[in-house]
């Protein structure tokens, strides 16, 4: 087995990692240049943990000191949880600040949208919370149940259901929060129009679970991605479905769109696909640009830096690659792989210079992006005793005359427990947001 210590070998599988490191020590991951992925055979990432993981889940420790970064160099570093660190001589700081188990199942979804979180589960309602104080403010119930996926844009609530429909509501603010339904997506009628028009397949529902959903609104357009192997594009105004297209060879499992309209989706079959939309192209108006793979792993999730010039792609075998945008549209350019999750990646989220990434190996890991494209890994959010399913975040700053910055992860689990984290990274920049706007986050059929 190769050791993760080791200058000359290439990552060890990921789903092998963990058994290889049997001392109770806090491993640092930094960003690698094209890893190797010829030496290994490729595992499914396993559920299991070895002694001392499980040992921590049982623990559940709030918060947990690091060290001062090196982005250069890849350290192990000896943790004694029963030593008082001082963490004024520490970069990085975290605990969580609140953890909250309903009776509603597995966490699948979460939103953020003017100081509002969304949050989807198993049962047959969305809670809403208020933020940053995360305290349950309202409740959006419906008849199906399973929320795969949230999306806020302009007072309106999307969400994706397990029967294959989107159910959309409004926002009001008058005196008390609530929530008023619009309609769901497709309607019967659209069948009906369909069936009479001759064009049934532009309506009809996905023939698969939604995995992910985006919404353009500059073009007034909705997208959903489905296991069907196809995204379907849905008019906001009428919610008619104007076209279905067909991406890829295997399910899709999320898509992402930047500020300029073009439309990113990753699928099982390990690559990622971009499409730009030209509006003289007739039925078929989105057209493919560039496919990029993912090093043979399927791809779960996908996020993009506010500035839109970086895509992260997180894989089932436990890494997060990442393309760098070029001068020319379209052109995107390898950059890496960041290294340190044991198991698959389920969700990614990004704010300021930061990405967050869960993990079906119960952690959730605070990445910083430096200057010169390397990655640090300034934090491991341990506590859940299940895989992390969804992930959101927003930044803040400490005071007005402090040069400390924080963040507020949101971390939903499939062990039915939603966490708040509150990390704060010294003399370091989050670029803090209001909350009174929206806040992207990704989410996939696992």
């Amino acid at each position: 087995m190769a050791s993760l210590e080791s200058s000359n070998s290439s990552p060890p599988n990921p789903s092998f990692a963990i058994r290889g490191t049997p001392q109770n020590k806090f491993l640092r991951s930094l960003s690698t240049k094209v890893p190797s992925f010829s030496e290994f055979p490729y595992t499914p990432p396993r559920r299991h943990a070895s002694p001392n993981l499980t040992r921590s889940l049982q623990n559940s420790p709030v918060s947990s000191p690091l060290h001062p970064q090196t982005p250069t160099k890849l350290y192990n570093v000896d943790i004694d949880h029963d030593h008082d660190y001082d963490l004024d001589h520490l970069q990085t700081a975290y605990h969580c600040v609140s953890s909250v188990l309903k009776k509603d199942g597995q966490i699948l979804s979460i939103a953020v949208s003017a100081g509002l979180a969304y949050t989807g589960s198993n049962a047959n309602l969305i809670r809403v919370w208020k933020l940053p104080e995360f305290t349950e403010c309202g409740q959006i119930k419906t008849k199906a149940c399973m929320v795969v996926a949230i999306e806020v844009c302009n007072d309106k609530v999307y969400a994706a259901y397990g029967d294959g429909k989107i159910r959309v509501w409004r926002r009001t603010w008058d005196r008390v929060l609530k929530h008023i339904r619009l309609a769901t997506i497709p309607n019967t009628g659209g069948y009906v129009r369909s069936y009479i028009a001759g064009s049934k397949d532009k309506t009809v529902k996905h023939l698969g679970p939604i995995t992910s959903l985006a919404i353009n609104l500059r073009d007034d357009i909705l997208y959903s991605s489905s296991i069907d192997k196809t995204v379907k594009v849905w008019c906001i105004s009428d919610l008619k479905c104007i076209e279905t297209i067909k991406a890829h060879s295997e399910p899709i499992n999320a898509i992402v769109l930047d500020d300029g309209g073009v439309l990113y989706t990753a699928s099982d079959d390990a690559t990622i696909k971009v499409w730009r939309r030209n509006f003289s192209a007739g039925l078929r108006p989105h057209s493919l640009t560039v496919t990029l793979p993912a090093k043979y792993s399927p791809i779960k999730t996908l996020t993009l830096t506010r500035d839109n010039t970086v895509l992260y792609g997180g894989c089932n075998d436990g890494y997060i690659h990442y393309w760098i945008k070029g001068w020319f549209p379209g052109q995107l350019q390898y950059g890496g792989a960041l290294q340190g999750h044991t198991h698959a990646i389920m969700c990614l989220a990004s704010v300021g210079n930061y990405v967050i990434s869960g993990s079906a190996d119960s952690t959730s890991r605070v990445w910083s992006r430096e200057e010169d494209g390397q990655h640090t890994c300034l934090a491991v959010l341990v506590g859940h005793r299940g895989p992390i399913r969804c992930v959101t975040a927003f930044a803040g700053k400490s005071g007005e005359d402090s040069e400390d910055s924080y963040c507020m992860v949101c971390t939903g689990s499939l062990d039915g427990v939603l966490k708040m984290w509150h990390v704060t990274c010294k003399n370091m920049r989050f670029e803090p947001a209001n909350l009174r706007g929206g806040v992207s986050t990704l989410v996939n059929e696992f």
